[in-house]
């Protein structure tokens, strides 16, 4: 029994004290993800930041797409807003003006301009349009669930806006447009599925019990920094009280510190160390390698949680693309590639479905010829939804499928650029921009583009709570963090309840 409670001192005492300081940030950041709105306003300069998280090559999702308003007048779009530039890219000057404070509010997705020049735009937190007279946008109010639209399209007259969940169309009519909003029918053969990722981030944030879920896992957050802080000081201080006695300080202050931080570490660590390793142990699949585990698999959703939902296609539209040569509506979604005759028509997947990333597809655009180019964290594709060989854009050989290994590509797809003379550039997360079968360089991001795009401190802190801003020092082990961490803090709550149960239990007489 003794040697059982010496085991269990040394596992929950040296891997403590090291695993502390990683959960206090780790606390601290997943708050703050937790309320990626309300944080929305705070900006960190990228100047503060190591040097991976400064642009260069408009790199790091700079930029998504472009819109050409005339053949000398383009507008680019993505995480650093919206810029007005000219045919060789090289002015900039912004049109943000009505988005609100903070870089989060002017992550953009996609930007529409329709056949009778109206500009439209979907941001992380909500459509806007463009008031050329005002010359800012203006949000519509729209009743919805998710505020985070994702893509645009026309027909005719008539826009078509979609967010994570549903659909709305009206007849464009700038910031006067009137949205009707449409579910969009379950596909034949449909199961009421969701990603086990989606499953275990929503677990691990407390999402998957909305707004109280949420709150909950904060406190489980604020409870993780408690017992790092208390845990800190309970290592420390015996050392400290006994240097104090032998030179005959007073030391009772500390003494009554110390026996209230161990007692309240105990009971809080006893009371909840079965949700604390939930939250642990979810953590760790969201990151490689074990992100590898489980980012194809799929379970029923859990009953009486926020993934139970009756619209089937519940955070799972990701982008639009009308095809007046098809005569047809292609769905981008979490769950591939669907074709609608309209919007109240029954969905139907594509038998021949290109590969995404389970980050999620970001680029949905014609080719020609039938074919469609794809782009995600998987890479950059032509796709034809009738031909059996999907090629892969950036190389031109056939993709080959990969079975096993790490979630992404060799190119990190965040946008596509069109230029008017027909050139592609795709837009590569690590690189930035590159040219796709051609050699004319995009021209560099000036300088005013740089100094204006800020890290909003929700992506600051999804870097560090990932271990991601280690990297520039760690090199790829940078991924072992977060599931050394995980399994490691699991390990130290198990051997700290147990330690608790033999040791404090039973000289309380309640065994």
């Amino acid at each position: 029994m003794k040697q059982k409670g010496s085991i269990y001192k040394k596992l929950h005492k040296w891997p403590g004290l090291i695993i502390a300081f990683i959960l206090l940030y780790f606390g601290i950041t997943g708050i703050v993800m937790n309320h990626r709105q309300f944080f929305s306003p705070v900006d960190i300069s990228r100047t503060a930041l190591p040097s991976q998280y400064h642009y260069s090559n408009w790199n790091l999702a700079a930029l998504k797409g472009n819109v050409n308003l005339s053949p000398d007048s383009i507008l680019v779009y993505g995480n650093v807003g919206i810029w007005l530039t000219d045919s060789t890219f090289t002015h900039y000057t912004p049109l943000n003006n009505g988005f609100p404070k903070g870089s989060d509010n002017r992550k953009i997705f996609d930007v529409g301009l329709s056949p009778n020049g109206n500009l439209y735009a979907a941001t992380l937190y909500g459509l806007y349009a463009f008031n050329p007279l005002a010359k800012r946008w203006v949000k519509f109010d729209i009743d919805t669930d998710t505020e985070r639209f994702v893509g645009i399209d026309f027909i005719g007259d008539t826009l078509i806006a979609i967010n994570r969940s549903h659909a709305y169309y009206g007849k464009s009519e700038g910031a006067n447009t009137l949205f009707t909003r449409v579910e969009i029918k379950q596909p034949e053969g449909y199961t009421q599925e969701v990603g086990l990722f989606e499953t275990m981030w929503q677990i691990h944030s407390g999402e998957i019990f909305g707004l109280p879920g949420k709150l909950f896992v904060d406190l489980l957050g604020i409870i993780t920094i408690a017992l790092s802080a208390t845990g800190i000081l309970y290592f420390f201080f015996p050392g400290i009280i006994r240097r104090r006695k032998q030179k005959q300080k007073p030391v009772t202050g500390l003494v009554k510190t110390n026996r209230w931080s161990l007692k309240w570490h105990n009971k809080i660590g006893a009371w909840l160390f079965v949700l604390l390793i939930v939250v642990y142990l979810t953590g760790i699949f969201l990151r490689p390698p074990f992100l590898i585990t489980i980012a194809n698999a799929r379970v029923k959703p859990l009953r009486f949680t926020h993934l139970h939902q009756a619209n089937p296609w519940y955070d799972r539209l990701r982008d639009i693309l009308v095809d007046s040569d098809r005569g047809s509506i292609l769905l981008a979604t979490s769950n591939g590639i669907f074709e609608l005759q309209n919007l109240h028509s029954v969905p139907k997947p594509f038998a021949i479905q290109p590969p995404v990333s389970v980050m999620g597809i970001t680029v949905f655009e014609k080719f020609g010829g039938g074919a469609y180019i794809v782009g995600s964290f998987s890479g950059i594709f032509l796709w034809h939804p009738s031909h059996p060989e999907i090629v892969n854009y950036a190389t031109g050989m056939p993709y080959q499928p990969i079975n096993g290994g790490r979630p992404v590509g060799d190119q990190t797809v965040t946008g596509l650029i069109k230029a008017p003379n027909g050139k592609h550039f795709m837009v590569d997360y690590a690189v930035g921009t590159k040219p796709l079968w051609h050699n004319q360089p995009f021209p560099s991001m000036p300088q005013n583009v740089i100094t204006d795009a800020k890290m909003s401190l929700w992506n600051l802190s999804l870097e560090i709570h990932t271990g991601r801003i280690f990297q520039g020092i760690m090199g790829l082990f940078y991924i072992l963090i977060v599931p050394l961490s995980g399994l490691i803090a699991a390990m130290v709550v198990i051997s700290g309840y147990l330690l608790w149960w033999k040791r404090f239990r039973k000289k309380s007489g309640k065994s």
